[in-house]
């Protein structure tokens, strides 16, 4: 028998040792859950770590991790300071998907104008489309006092609609012979977002998700918002009494995560997914939490967690090609990440205790 016990001050070595050690956990559990499903765990494991990385198509695949992991740090990075402040955005998956719908529209309005401003254009519109879209429940929030959880979380199934409605609407190809999607913008150079660097997958959504791990870390550890947005939330009545205007706080936090997100969305639809379709959406709004928790809220560990997680991904992806793997297993390994992080992270606040008294070996 045993009970949690409040630490005075946070553990620092369960601060930085909680992401190893739910990454370890998780690859037991996983691996447990592979051979459940008949599989071979250790080569699993070692597909989705090690080959990616090593194997025979590394050269390659080391590059598409830039590409995976754009958009989830830029998300990431964009809720974490939120987070931070106590503000809760569960909605950056809808906002991904309107910062994508905006970017594209204003692309293919110009079409086929060759000018250099549509790219820049395009990037102002997809920022915009996020940010319009995490002001609802911004506004809801300071004028109503609704729960932005549920407000944000629910505005995700509203902008899948309207991402269908683009799909098979608006924005549908008027040459693509009546099937679903936007024109391709692979054949639409002006509104391209290139490969930098021939063979790395580098593209303009990876540049700027490390400007924007650089920003953020300026901002946390020089700025006075900075300081507002920890204070806020370690501290609620110490931040008012400082000064902090909690409604002010809610809309700034809100709009910059919902500009990253939308962000990202155009960056994506414009590079990787190269089309508005029905299936564009592919859950990195909600992959970026775990992803933001896995990096401890801080910027640089963001970049790190951003990066684990789309080796995941690749990972995952060989692993159902190569070994038959389902790819609902590899959502439920990447699910378990998250359950991990969260369940050692109790170690921060808690030590575990006896019924006696006595502490456990591991809860120091």
């Amino acid at each position: 028998m045993i009970r949690l016990e409040k630490r005075p001050n946070p553990s620092r070595f369960w601060l930085y040792a909680t992401p190893v050690v739910a990454v370890a956990l998780t690859m037991i559990a996983g691996g447990l859950m592979f051979a459940a499903l008949g599989k071979n765990p250790f080569e699993v494991i070692r597909t989705i770590f090690w080959d990616p990385l090593f194997g025979e198509f590394a050269w390659y695949l080391r590059g598409q991790l830039l590409v995976k992991a754009g958009p989830l740090v830029l998300i990431a990075v964009g809720l974490s300071l939120g987070f931070r402040a106590g503000i809760w955005n569960i909605g950056a998956e809808g906002q991904y998907i309107m910062g994508a719908i905006c970017g594209a529209g204003v692309g293919l309005a110009f079409y086929p104008t060759e000018s250099r401003l549509i790219f820049p254009l395009m990037i102002l519109a997809g920022a915009f489309g996020g940010w319009v879209w995490a002001m609802i429940p911004a506004i809801l929030k300071t004028r109503f006092n609704t729960n932005e959880i549920l407000v944000s979380l629910m505005l995700v199934y509203v902008a899948q609609t309207i991402l269908a409605m683009a799909s098979t609407g608006f924005l549908r190809n008027p040459e693509g012979a009546g099937f679903p999607g936007s024109r391709n913008f692979s054949s639409y150079p002006a509104a391209q977002n290139p490969e930098l660097i021939a063979g790395s997958g580098l593209h303009w959504g990876g540049v700027a998700a490390l400007a924007v791990v650089v920003l953020a870390y300026v901002l946390l550890q020089k700025h006075i918002l900075g300081f507002q947005i920890k204070l806020a939330g370690q501290a609620p009545r110490a931040a008012r009494f400082h000064g902090v205007n909690p409604a002010t706080l809610v809309v700034l936090c809100m709009g910059i995560s919902g500009a990253l997100a939308g962000l990202a969305g155009m960056f994506e639809v414009t590079g990787p997914a190269g089309q508005i379709s029905i299936d564009f959406n592919s859950g990195y709004g909600f992959t970026a939490i775990i992803v933001a928790f896995l990096g401890r809220l801080n910027p640089v560990g963001i970049l790190l967690g951003g990066l684990l997680m789309a080796l995941t991904y690749i990972g995952g992806e060989m692993a159902s090609t190569n070994l038959g793997l389902p790819s609902s297993a590899i959502q439920a390994f990447q699910g378990m990440l998250l359950f991990f992080l969260l369940g050692v992270d109790v170690l921060t606040n808690f030590r575990i205790r006896s019924l006696i008294g006595r502490s456990t070996t591991g809860a120091r």
